[in-house]
């Protein structure tokens, strides 16, 4: 089976350790995969950390899962490339704001969210047929059919592209639903409270 195969899934919930264990509001905490997997399909943008030279760095990327994997491209030779073929720690997130919350006290606004935070390394994707599969599938799903109507990538920007594959296997996803949580007292105060549509 091709590691671009976008029908397999695992049915195993991400695994967690003590990183990727939600503690606050753990009951809004999910480990199964159709989530964390509706998110990511949903947004194909996530925000990549690592450190570099003992500080942090965090970049805004392009990231679409085909299976179990994401995948992110970038320069081939840049910096990120660099990080990324060095096989260090990754963290990736992906987050929407559904609806702001509106309570009738200051400390109770809040917000109707999505989030998802990963943990892994990431491999270089050299098999052609492999790199032509993952690019395919996020092409094909932004337009149906898509690929098959544009030119695909020549040698020259092949050798320009780094692609990597990250399988997904540890993290959480998290959400808030519902309405405001009002204190008793602050129930008969005469202002608005409901949700927003962000």
């Amino acid at each position: 089976m091709s590691q671009t195969d976008n029908n397999t899934t695992s049915s195993d919930p991400l695994s967690c350790c003590p990183r990727s264990k939600v503690k606050r509001a753990a009951k809004r905490a999910s480990y199964e995969r159709a989530p964390a997997y509706a998110l990511i399909d949903r947004l194909k943008t996530a925000h990549l950390a690592f450190v570099e030279e003992g500080e942090p760095r965090i970049i805004p990327i392009t990231a679409w899962r085909v299976g179990d994997d994401l995948y992110v491209h970038t320069l081939n030779g840049g910096r990120l490339a660099e990080r990324l073929d060095a096989g260090i720690q990754l963290c990736l997130s992906f987050a929407v704001t559904e609806e702001w919350v509106m309570s009738k006290s200051a400390y109770n606004h809040s917000a109707n969210y999505q989030s998802l935070v990963l943990f892994g390394r990431a491999e270089r994707v050299v098999n052609e047929d492999d790199f032509d599969a993952a690019f395919r599938a996020v092409i094909n799903d932004i337009e149906p059919g898509r690929w098959d109507k544009v030119r695909a990538p020549n040698a020259k920007e092949r050798k320009a592209t780094a692609l990597f594959r990250i399988p997904i296997e540890e993290g959480a996803f998290k959400s808030r639903t519902g309405g405001p949580v009002e204190e008793p007292e602050d129930l008969d105060l005469p202002v608005w409270h409901g949700n927003l549509k962000a």
